[in-house]
């Protein structure tokens, strides 16, 4: 007989442990809120630029892979705002990647609060999250600025790229649940996860057009493979509603709008999956780590 399934003596009553979503959902969102505002503002605390460190790294990988593609490569030729369609991809990559990395070794950085006090813990991996968010809503702010310096004009469809951020945001969260617990019981998930990291990042479409994989050999089917990748349709939607129509949304490119489903699913998998893995794990979490 396991001791889980030993009975209580009289007089005793049974203390579980901490849960996922604690009895106040309130209580989460405050906490991940508080977690995810009090990181966002120690990590500039002391630093002369501050905030516009945060500014500075997306710039300057713009910078170096602009010259690289557009000089040396030539991929922008005959391509409209290639320039702020290549910042757009390197802002919302960024935000992903730095998510999910932080979220990688969230539980454990925060291991003297997780050992001692009774709180929510999906507030961790949640917080991780949110300061990400913080820090992608200041990136945008020249991803706009130079569009509208481009030519662009606001329109309705920038609308939508809000749905296509909250919808990028959710499958941070989901990949964020599963990493944060799955690094407690096995530590090589940080390596993998930064390997994983860097073939997104050049299989996503970050720095080339969706037409540059369609005009190849078999090329609607490399299309058709393409964006099973989440992250690529999300970011090729992105363009299209923000940047320009002229760039191909997935439903433009794909051989069937059927197999948008693949990365749709994909999404709702990890956070239906994220979920479920973290409020089994949730309990434990303290004694693992």
């Amino acid at each position: 007989m396991s001791v889980a399934d030993a009975e209580v003596p009289r007089g005793y009553r049974e203390v579980k442990g901490p849960t996922a979503l604690g009895d106040d959902p309130r209580r989460l969102f405050r906490l991940a809120h508080t977690l995810a505002a009090t990181d966002f503002k120690l990590k500039f605390f002391g630093s002369f630029l501050g905030y516009l460190w945060q500014l500075m790294n997306p710039l300057m990988l713009f910078g170096v892979l602009f010259v690289v593609f557009s000089f040396a490569l030539k991929l922008d030729a005959g391509v409209k705002y290639y320039p702020v369609a290549l910042l757009l991809g390197i802002v919302l990559f960024s935000f992903f990647s730095e998510a999910t990395t932080a979220a990688v070794r969230s539980l454990m950085a925060r291991e003297s609060l997780v050992r001692k006090v009774d709180f929510p813990r999906l507030a961790v991996p949640m917080a991780s999250v949110m300061t990400s968010t913080f820090n992608l809503a200041l990136n945008l702010v020249p991803v706009l600025v130079f569009l509208l310096i481009s030519g662009g004009r606001p329109r309705l469809a920038w609308l939508g790229f809000l749905v296509v951020i909250a919808v990028l945001v959710l499958f941070a969260f989901g990949m964020a649940m599963i990493l944060s617990v799955a690094f407690v019981k096995f530590r090589d998930i940080e390596p993998i996860w930064n390997v994983v990291l860097q073939l997104l990042f050049y299989s996503s479409g970050v720095f080339f057009t969706v037409d540059t994989i369609a005009g190849r050999a078999h090329g609607r089917l490399l299309v058709d493979i393409f964006f099973c990748n989440p992250f690529a349709a999300l970011l090729a939607t992105a363009r299209n509603l923000l940047v320009d129509p002229s760039w191909q949304a997935p439903t433009q490119s794909l051989s069937s709008g059927w197999l948008l489903l693949i990365p749709a699913g994909i999404i709702i998998a990890s956070l239906a999956f994220g979920f479920l893995m973290f409020r089994a794990m949730a309990p434990r979490v303290a004694e693992d780590l």
